[in-house]
C-alpha cells in the first residue's frame, strides 16, 4: 500500500489504443466458432490429487495421465514442503496430504527430496489425523484411517422434510450435490481397490486406530461443542436404524442424484462427480451401464492438458467467460475511435445466439425450495450443463450482455432473465448465487461443516451484478426491488468503506462490483458510502500505479494488498473508480498505465497469483480469463469516456 501521489499522471492515448487493439484482436482470436469463449479455471493441488486417487480406487489406472498429473504436482509444490491453497500460498495440511498420497500412488520414493520434504512438513503440522472432513472421508475410503474419523453424516438425511433443521434442503447446491452420493458411500463404507496397495501410515504422528478424538476444534461458537456432542451421542444409535429404513433413504439420495445426472455431471462440478462415480461402484453398477459411463465422461471432461503436463478442473466456466468476454469486446467496440466494430457485433451476435440456446426455459430446479410456486424458470449455469442449478450472477451478467447486443431481438430470453432474478432476491435485500435465503448460519457449525462453506448466503458482489442487470434494463415496477438491494449493500460495508468480495479476490473485487452498480442504479457520487470506498482505493493503490490482493485477506490478511500488481485486480479498481466519476483522477490515470505497460506484445496480460475463491480459507481459483478480458473491459471504458461529452458510466459493469 503507498499513500496517494499528488502529481498529475499523463496517460499516453496512443499507447491506450495500441493495448486496447492488441487485447481485443487477442481476446477475440480466442472465440470459438460457435461464438462462446472458455478458458481454463485451476485450483489447488487437491483435485488433481483426488482424480489420481479415483483411478486407484476404481483400479482404472492411466499411466501415461497419472504420470503427467504428477509433473503438474510436484511443479506446484511449496517451498515450506506442503502444497498451499493457492499460488504462494501458505501450507495446507490437508491439500498436501492429498497430494503426497497421490504421488505414491503415482510411483514416487517416499524417500525422493519433494516427498521427504512434504511428509516432514505434514507431520510437523500434526499428521494426517489433523486434516479436513473431506480428507479424512477421501482416507477412510482408502482404509487409512476407521470410518469413525468422519464425523456422523447418516443417509437417512436424504428423508428429512424440508423444515427439518438437518435436511438437505437447508444445504448449498454444492453442499447437496456432493454430499448425497457421499452419504451412500458413508452408509456402504466401501473400500478402494488399490491395485498397488498404496497405503501412507507414514502421515499420522500415532496409528490412526489409537486416535482417541477425530472431532476436534477449534470450534466457531459453543453450538459447535453442542453439535460435537451431539455427533457422539448419535454414533451407537445409527446403526441401530431399521435396514428398511436405510434401504429407503439409499434410494432417495439415489433418486436426487438421477435426474440431475447430465454430460456436465451431478451438480457439475467434480466433487460431486467423483462421488456419484465411486457411489455406483459400491452399489455394484457396472462401468459399462450408462449411467457411469456419463459420470466418468463428465470428469475427463475437466482434464487440461499442457506443456507435458495435465491437472483437473474444478469446473467449466463457459458462460460466465462468454459474457465477460462479450462485454470486453463489445466496450472495446463501442465509442468514436472503435475499430471493427461491425465484424465484433457480428460475433457478438453469434455469442448471444449461444447463450440464448443454454437458458434454462424449462426445468424447475432447486432454486424452487423457497421461491413462489408461479416463478418460471429463466436463469443461465455457470458450465455448459447444470439446468438444476442456474447461477443468479451469471444470469446477470448475461443479461447485460445480451440487452447490449440487441434488446429486440434477445428481448424474451432477457424478460425470462429478468423475472427469475427478481424472484430470486432474498428477504434481506440480496441475492445467494444459487438459492434464496439459504443463511440458516447454524449449519456451519456441524462437525461435517469443517470448511464453513454448508450455505449460499446473499453477498455483496452477486447482489451488486443483479442491480446493476435490473438497473440497465430500467423498468420503472423494479424500482423497489432494486431500493431494498441498495439497502442491503449499504448495510454491508465494511468500517473502511471497502465490501467484502465472496467470489472474487476480494475486498477490492467486492468494491468494485458494489461501486459499478451503485453509479447505474442513480446513487450520487457525493453519497458518504461511495466516497468511502473511492477512499479506500485510492489508499490501496500501489507504487507502480497497480493494485493487488492477497488470497490470505480471506484468511485474516490486510484487505486490499498483495506484494506485485495484478492486471485483473487493477482493472476492477480502474473500474469502480471510473463508474463514480473518477476517470480523470491521479489514480485511474497511474492504473491505466500500469495496464498498458504491462500488457505483452501479443496483446494480452499475465498473472500467476489466484484470483477468485471457491470457499474462503478452503478452496481457491484461478480464472485464466480475468487477465484478459477485466483490462480490456478498463482500458476500452476508460477510452470511451474520455470521448464522450458527459464522461459518466451508463452501465453497470
Amino acid at each position: 500500500m503507498v499513500r496517494e501521489k499528488t502529481n498529475d499522471a499523463k496517460t499516453d492515448n496512443a499507447a491506450v489504443e495500441r493495448a486496447i487493439e492488441g487485447a481485443h484482436k487477442a481476446l477475440g482470436g480466442r472465440q470459438k466458432a460457435d461464438g462462446h469463449w472458455v478458458f481454463e479455471l485451476e485450483a489447488d493441488a487437491t483435485i488433481p490429487a483426488e482424480y489420481i486417487l479415483l483411478e486407484h480406487y476404481l483400479d482404472r489406472i492411466d499411466v501415461e495421465r497419472q504420470t503427467k498429473i504428477g509433473a503438474y504436482l510436484r511443479r506446484i509444490q511449496g517451498q515450506h514442503g506442503g502444497w498451499p491453497l493457492y499460488h504462494d500460498g501458505g501450507f495446507d495440511l490437508s491439500a498436501s496430504v492429498k497430494a503426497y498420497f497421490a504421488l505414491k500412488a503415482i510411483g514416487d520414493d517416499i524417500n525422493a527430496p519433494h516427498m521427504t520434504r512434504a511428509r516432514e512438513a505434514i507431520l510437523d503440522h500434526g499428521g494426517a489425523a489433523h486434516s479436513n472432513v473431506f480428507t479424512r472421508f477421501q482416507l477412510a475410503l482408502f482404509g487409512e484411517v476407521p470410518w469413525h474419523a468422519t464425523p456422523v453424516m447418516p443417509v437417512e438425511l436424504m428423508l428429512l422434510p424440508r423444515k427439518a433443521f438437518f435436511s438437505m434442503w437447508n444445504m448449498s447446491y454444492w453442499s447437496r450435490t456432493v454430499v448425497a452420493p457421499l452419504l451412500v458411500l458413508a452408509a456402504l463404507r466401501p473400500c478402494a481397490i488399490n491395485p498397488r496397495n498404496i497405503h501412507v501410515q507414514e502421515l499420522f504422528v500415532q496409528p490412526p486406530e489409537d486416535v482417541k478424538d477425530w472431532i476436534q476444534g477449534p470450534f466457531r461458537s459453543q453450538w459447535g461443542r453442542f453439535f460435537k456432542h451431539l455427533d457422539t451421542a448419535l454414533r451407537p444409535i445409527v446403526p441401530r436404524i431399521p435396514r428398511k429404513i436405510h434401504d429407503k433413504a439409499i434410494k432417495a439420495a439415489i433418486d436426487f442424484i438421477e435426474p440431475r445426472l447430465s454430460e456436465g455431471g451431478l451438480g457439475a462440478i467434480y466433487p460431486a462427480m467423483a462421488n456419484v462415480v465411486m457411489m455406483y461402484r459400491a452399489l455394484g453398477v457396472a462401468d459399462e451401464d450408462p449411467r457411469v459411463v456419463t459420470a466418468w465422461q463428465s470428469i475427463q471432461d475437466l482434464l487440461v492438458e499442457k506443456n507435458g503436463e495435465i491437472y483437473c478442473q474444478p469446473c467449466v466456466s463457459p458462460v460466465w467467460d462468454t459474457g465477460l468476454s462479450g462485454l470486453a469486446m463489445m466496450e472495446a467496440a463501442s465509442g468514436p475511435r472503435a475499430t471493427q466494430r461491425e465484424e465484433t457485433m457480428a460475433s457478438l451476435r453469434r455469442s448471444a445466439a449461444w447463450l440464448r440456446d443454454r437458458q434454462i426455459l424449462d426445468v424447475k430446479g432447486d432454486w424452487t425450495i423457497n421461491t413462489s410456486p408461479d416463478l418460471r424458470p429463466g436463469g443461465w449455469a455457470f458450465q455448459y450443463e447444470n439446468d438444476y442449478y442456474p447461477d443468479v450472477d451469471d444470469t446477470a451478467v448475461v443479461g447485460m450482455l445480451l440487452h447490449r447486443v440487441d434488446p429486440e431481438r434477445n428481448h424474451e430470453a432477457i424478460e425470462r432473465a429478468r423475472e427469475w432474478i427478481i424472484g430470486m432476491q432474498s428477504t434481506n435485500g440480496g441475492w445467494g448465487a444459487f438459492d434464496i435465503d439459504n443463511d440458516l448460519d447454524l449449519l456451519n457449525h456441524i462437525p461435517f461443516s469443517d470448511h464453513g462453506a454448508l450455505l449460499d448466503p446473499p453477498t455483496a458482489d452477486v447482489s451488486a451484478r443483479c442491480i446493476s442487470f435490473l438497473a440497465q434494463l430500467d423498468h420503472a415496477e423494479d424500482r423497489p426491488t432494486i431500493e431494498r438491494a441498495l439497502t442491503y449493500l449499504r448495510n454491508e460495508q465494511e468500517s473502511d468503506g471497502s465490501w467484502f468480495g465472496r467470489w472474487g479476490t476480494n475486498y477490492i473485487y467486492g468494491t468494485w462490483s458494489v461501486l459499478c452498480a451503485l453509479n447505474i442504479a442513480g446513487v450520487p457520487h457525493e453519497d458518504p458510502m461511495i466516497q468511502r470506498a473511492i477512499a479506500w482505493l485510492k489508499r490501496m493503490q500501489r507504487e507502480d500505479g497497480g493494485w493487488g490482493e492477497d488470497c490470505a485477506s480471506y484468511e485474516g490478511a490486510e484487505p486490499g494488498q498483495y506484494k506485485e500488481s495484478l492486471p485483473s485486480q487493477t482493472a476492477w479498481a480502474v473500474l469502480g473508480l471510473m463508474a463514480v466519476g473518477e476517470r480523470n483522477s491521479d489514480a485511474v490515470q497511474r492504473g491505466v498505465q500500469f495496464l498498458t505497460q504491462a500488457q505483452d506484445e501479443k496483446g494480452e496480460w499475465h498473472e500467476e497469483p489466484y484470483n477468485a475463491v471457491g470457499f474462503p480459507k478452503v478452496f481457491y481459483l484461478r480464472y485464466h480469463g480475468y487477465k484478459q478480458f477485466f483490462p480490456l473491459t478498463a482500458l476500452a471504458r476508460y477510452r470511451n469516456l474520455g470521448d464522450s461529452n458527459s464522461g459518466r458510466v451508463e452501465v453497470g459493469f
